[in-house]
């Protein structure tokens, strides 16, 4: 495979904290690289630096040193509307108020197609019905944002999303505010994505188990620094995984084979 996106030698900082109950993050030099058509998911305790990576990889922030490649071209020299037409990004949960229906929401993941243009054409509404489609939303198509469940929010984020076309789709927590029933369909709309459409997934979880089970690979990160990459196997390491975040835990594994990391603590 080809790398689709890599970090070379990344260095960034935030400027130094105002307040000395602030803690200061820095990548020294982050290097890794995400193949096309793969899954791959990035997880750590808080404030590794897995939020901060993804606005790097967004043009949110920029780096300080070293390269982001986007297949081979500078993530830098791209015009935004360019990057976007590549990379689409899910967030957590759309801003509040966001006085929009659904339609109108999928439709704004059209706008990197033609950033001139101030009406959509019947391209632009075929490609927001498939995505919709998709995601199971053609129905809430109507409806305001705000009228709809967290589960419904996310799968209208992701129908944005996939308006966009994009070659590489990234998740931040796609599933933190869910039910269990909207974490298992949102999980089998990804694998199902990636099968069907050899589409590029990097995710961002807190959700160790989701990880292991999505994710061809995974990157462990430990205070802006790589603690591991590889496959989840390698990376859900019961020594590592207590080092990393500090806590005992126990990695069985799941019918599928995938590691399953469990807390371990006394019952008594």
């Amino acid at each position: 495979m080809t790398a689709i996106i890599e970090f070379r030698d990344v260095g960034f900082a935030y400027a130094r904290p105002a307040r000395r109950s602030q803690r200061a993050f820095a990548f020294p030099g982050l290097s890794f690289a995400v193949e096309g058509g793969e899954v791959f998911g990035v997880i750590g305790p808080n404030s590794a630096g897995k939020t901060s990576l993804l606005r790097l990889l967004t043009r949110v922030l920029r780096p300080q040193r070293g390269e982001i490649l986007l297949d081979g071209r500078r993530v830098a020299d791209l015009a935004p509307w360019a990057l976007a037409r590549e990379v689409a990004v899910v967030p957590q949960e759309a801003p509040r108020p966001f006085p929009f229906t659904v339609e109108q929401l999928v439709l704004m993941g059209r706008y990197p197609h033609a950033p001139g243009r101030f009406f959509e054409d019947a391209a632009d509404l075929a490609a927001a019905r498939a995505a919709m489609a998709a995601t199971e939303t053609l129905a809430l198509a109507p409806l305001p944002l705000e009228q709809l469940s967290g589960g419904e929010r996310q799968r209208a984020l992701l129908a944005r999303a996939l308006a966009q076309e994009p070659r590489l789709l990234v998740l931040d927590e796609p599933t933190a505010h869910l039910d269990l029933r909207y974490q298992v369909e949102t999980a089998a709309l990804l694998r199902r994505l990636n099968r069907e459409r050899g589409m590029t997934i990097l995710l961002v979880s807190h959700d160790l188990n989701l990880a292991a089970e999505l994710c061809d690979r995974l990157l462990l990160l430990r205070a802006g620094e790589v603690a591991r990459v590889g496959a989840p196997v390698d990376v859900l390491e019961q020594a590592l995984l207590e080092d990393v975040f500090g806590c005992r835990v126990t990695v069985d594994k799941s019918a599928s084979g995938r590691p399953v990391v469990q807390l371990a603590y006394d019952r008594g």
